[in-house]
């Protein structure tokens, strides 16, 4: 199959500048979708949609009854990763203008890493850049078979800076040193064998069969112990076991006691679904 993405930094007309640049849907069983909507540029980043992002990370992150967080982007593809008008004015910024904007952005990427529901991207076309970043400071990702990744940055003088926490930490550091450092398009299978990617399917027919099946799946597991179990991780993660022992201890003797707990063990002992997933 052809590589469908001729370049990462976009550079067209912009004729849905007034439309909504994020939007969230949600179901009453709590599967939430957000969505990039800048289609004609290829859903390319800049101070407006990194606010707009936030804006809906945040929102999210605080809502109550939400069980996944699915995240897309309209048109033909994911996220083709910076605008070249946002990036040709910070190029006329001083560096005090350009640390303030890049840390809008981290705060953006830390919002999303932050919600406690779990979140998934689906990526079709193509996710460069930061639109990789997304894919890497969400819990899962699934792609098409089309669907080509790179850490761009390199090619105009720059660092994957903002992106670097999550990425490092989906595909390892060795792995993140020769794709920042390369700036290699490579393909979803690549992206799957080292980690940026948990799932290939051949379309987004196949991302939307998939999206129902974690929805599915979510559905049956208690919300708390959902966040629960994602704080979990970060607490031990690449920590020496014996620092961690009486830490996940308490998380466990926590959970035995809590509202969940106490229900999902009745349930099972009493051979029905326990109240969240009814």
């Amino acid at each position: 199959m052809t590589n469908p993405i001729a370049d990462p930094f976009v550079e067209s007309p912009d004729t849905d500048a007034t439309s909504k640049l994020v939007t969230i849907t949600a179901t009453p069983d709590g599967v939430a979708t957000v969505t990039l909507n800048r289609p004609d540029r290829k859903n390319a980043f800049d101070a407006a949609l990194i606010a707009a992002l936030h804006e809906a990370f945040e929102t999210l992150k605080g809502a109550e009854g939400v069980r996944v967080v699915f995240l897309r982007g309209a048109g033909t593809f994911f996220s083709a990763g910076a605008d070249l008008d946002w990036m040709r004015a910070a190029a006329d910024h001083t560096e005090a203008d350009n640390r303030d904007d890049a840390y809008q952005m981290a705060l953006m990427f830390k919002a999303l890493w932050d919600i406690p529901a779990l979140t998934v991207a689906l990526i079709h076309g193509g996710a460069f850049g930061g639109g990789a970043g997304l894919a890497a400071a969400c819990d899962m990702a699934v792609a098409t078979e089309e669907a080509r990744f790179s850490f761009s940055e390199t090619r105009l003088g720059l660092v994957a800076a903002t992106i670097s926490p999550y990425v490092v930490d989906a595909i390892g550091p060795r792995k993140a040193r020769s794709l920042f450092a390369t700036a290699v398009v490579f393909d979803a299978a690549r992206a799957e064998r080292i980690g940026l990617v948990d799932e290939v399917v051949a379309d987004v027919a196949g991302l939307d069969a998939v999206a129902d099946r974690i929805a599915s799946d979510i559905r049956a597991c208690a919300p708390g112990a959902v966040a629960a179990s994602k704080a979990l991780v970060e607490a031990v993660a690449y920590k020496p076991i014996d620092s961690v022992m009486m830490d996940t201890a308490r998380r466990i003797a926590h959970a035995r006691v809590s509202e969940e707990g106490q229900e999902g063990v009745r349930a099972f002992l009493d051979k029905r679904k326990p109240l969240w997933a009814l």
